[in-house]
């Protein structure tokens, strides 16, 4: 089910259990396939792991967060990318992507993959301001109760009241 995240922005979230992870993102690419034949948006989408990822990579701390994780463990890890990863930063690399061609409409995947580098909740409060009216659809695998976000359907996430539902 698709739900918004707020009467103030629109931003919408497609929840669905995680065991249809794959089966959800053949309907993303086929769903893209078919706005790009049918329509004129420019959709945007984004993968928060893949984009964690880069952005690690960017600054040369790839390799090292690995180590860093064989050596010390999750938890230091995790503690150590913080800083790299904060939500602010991650929404502004978000934005990023697109500076050469704006977009109508963006698509966020990849949030439980990359959990727990990158929280679903504090990325979309930071994104709010940045993207204006420019609609965005949360594909999470979990749960949106209308008023907060359940990772996998049984992480109690920070309330969110910013989204709607997507009825079928």
């Amino acid at each position: 089910m698709v739900a918004a995240l707020g009467n103030d922005v629109p931003f919408y979230a497609f929840d669905y259990p995680s065991a249809s992870e794959e089966q959800v993102n053949n309907h993303i690419e086929w769903l893209l396939d078919d706005l790009s034949r049918k329509t004129a948006l420019h959709v945007g989408v984004v993968n928060m792991l893949e984009l964690a990822v880069d952005q690690l990579k960017k600054r040369d701390l790839y390799s090292k967060a690995l180590t860093m994780e064989r050596s010390k463990g999750v938890a230091a890890l995790l503690s150590a990318l913080k800083g790299p990863l904060e939500p602010g930063k991650m929404a502004a690399a978000l934005l990023d992507k697109f500076d050469a061609k704006p977009i109508d409409m963006l698509f966020l995947t990849g949030v439980g993959p990359a959990y727990p580098l990158i929280r679903t909740h504090s990325l979309l409060n930071n994104l709010q301001p940045l993207l204006g009216s420019v609609p965005l659809v949360l594909f999470f695998p979990g749960r949106f109760s209308g008023q907060s976000l359940q990772l996998f359907g049984d992480m109690q996430e920070t309330p969110y009241y910013r989204a709607f539902r997507l009825v079928d």
